[in-house]
């Protein structure tokens, strides 16, 4: 196996490094999450136009570049270094690949080129804040997490034929599809701005139960480009407030929404239990690569700092307790790397292209997110005063380190699932509170 990256990698990495140094500082960030769609639309679609960013995993055949999970990290690192706000993930790590995976091929041939091409962007609504769950990072996928009927889900129902919608002019079949949904479901990444909603909804009732996913043409709701659909009857989409601004999030309420079933037929629950697992390791390894670019980032700053500040007559940084923090600080980095490194090519690089190894992008991001997190809460501490201030960038990292471990954490839960998916406590690791021999007497275990 030959570790080191291509010369196609490097270049991508060097590219958008390039571009994003000069046109997203501290400053530019801190304005473009302030705009109404919370990220520069028009630096996206440079990196959309000229590095075909949204497209780097996807076939050439559907508009994409060609490359696959590894080269999506790489680019997701260098998004976390300057703490990019943007529908990157929620686009390319999060809707693409289940498009690509259960779509049909009208659906594919009609999304798919204009996600690639940064001419739509779309995101994955789950309702109940099960989003880890529903990727199967911290839990098994196969319950009832789209809400099995109850309040706070969302259901979908038929409608007679004769209710179908008229065709939509950005692709395809009627736009209602002969399926309605109806719900909520908050902590949608990019979702009051997403023009394609993959909507995973609760379906069958008593009898028939499973979790089936819909396409929604948001379309812009405040047709915001020329020639854009107006907003889907029935959907609200509302900004919530979040720690962390560069990641913006919103709530979907869904009344009697007109929605297609993603993928022919009447829907295979199985396949996708499968596909949104499969999802789960691409989104995990980009966002391990993403908050390691945040964490260097984040160090770099304050060894620069703690070279200047001067304290008692001398650098602080030739403290050697100061050394002694910076030098864990590294390590820890280094190990999240080459984590996040193998869950992307173990992601890719299998034999049909599955992860090769059971819970790798759990234990990626687990490893990532702790990195991120000790390293932004030390460099607010050794930037001192500043440090909490909010006119200083530390504070980015450090809100980023948090809320993406609620997002898709906690770390200890990732740590868990991956354990029992390699099977490594049988009968414990999926006991609630993750006790690894929860199901065993004391007696029972050898020590």
């Amino acid at each position: 196996m030959d570790a080191a990256f291509t010369e196609e990698q490097h270049e991508i990495r060097r590219t958008l490094r390039e571009l994003l140094l000069k046109r997203c500082g501290p400053d530019e960030v801190k304005a473009a999450v302030r705009t109404p769609p919370g990220y520069d639309t028009q630096l996206w679609q440079r990196l959309a136009g000229r590095l075909g960013l949204p497209g780097l995993a996807l076939p050439t055949a559907y508009g994409g570049v060609g490359c696959g999970p590894t080269e999506l990290a790489l680019a997701c690192e260098e998004t976390g270094r300057v703490v990019l706000p943007s529908p990157l993930v929620a686009t390319a790590a999060l809707a693409a690949p289940l498009l690509l995976a259960l779509g049909s091929e009208r659906q594919r041939t009609t999304l798919l080129p204009a996600l690639a091409a940064g001419e739509l962007t779309a995101t994955l609504a789950v309702p109940g804040g099960q989003l880890a769950t529903a990727l199967a990072l911290t839990g098994p996928n196969d319950g009832d997490w789209a809400g099995g009927g109850r309040a706070g889900g969302i259901q979908a129902r038929r409608v007679p034929a004769e209710g179908a919608a008229a065709p939509s002019r950005n692709g395809g079949q009627a736009a209602g599809g002969g399926w309605r949904l109806y719900g909520e479901a908050g902590q949608v990444l990019n979702g009051h701005t997403a023009d394609v909603l993959v909507v995973a909804a609760h379906t069958g009732g008593f009898a028939r139960s499973r979790t089936l996913l819909f396409l929604v043409r948001a379309a812009d709701a405040g047709a915001a480009r020329p020639g854009a659909e107006p907003g889907v009857p029935g959907l609200l989409r509302t900004r919530q407030t979040a720690l962390d601004e560069t990641r913006p999030q919103a709530r979907l309420e869904l009344r009697d929404v007109p929605a297609e079933l993603l993928g022919e037929g009447h829907g295979d629950a199985a396949a996708v239990a499968r596909a949104l697992a499969a999802t789960g390791v691409v989104a995990a390894a980009a966002l391990a690569a993403e908050a390691v670019g945040a964490a260097d980032t984040a160090l770099a700053r304050t060894v620069a700092h703690v070279q200047q500040r001067v304290q008692f007559g001398r650098p602080i940084g030739s403290f050697q307790a100061v050394q002694h923090r910076l030098a864990d600080l590294y390590v820890a980095l280094q190990a999240a790397r080459s984590a996040a490194y193998y869950a992307a090519w173990s992601t890719g690089g299998g034999p049909e292209g599955d992860a090769s190894e059971p819970g790798v992008g759990a234990l990626a991001l687990a490893q990532a997110l702790e990195a991120l997190r000790a390293v932004a809460a030390e460099a607010v501490q050794l930037h001192g005063g500043i440090g909490f201030t909010w006119e200083h960038e530390a504070h980015l990292y450090f809100k980023r380190a948090a809320c993406d471990e609620l997002l898709l954490g906690p770390v200890h839960r990732l740590r868990a699932r991956a354990a029992e998916e390699a099977g490594l406590f049988p009968g414990g690791a999926a006991e609630p509170g993750g006790a690894p021999f929860a199901g065993r007497a004391p007696e029972a275990v050898e020590v």
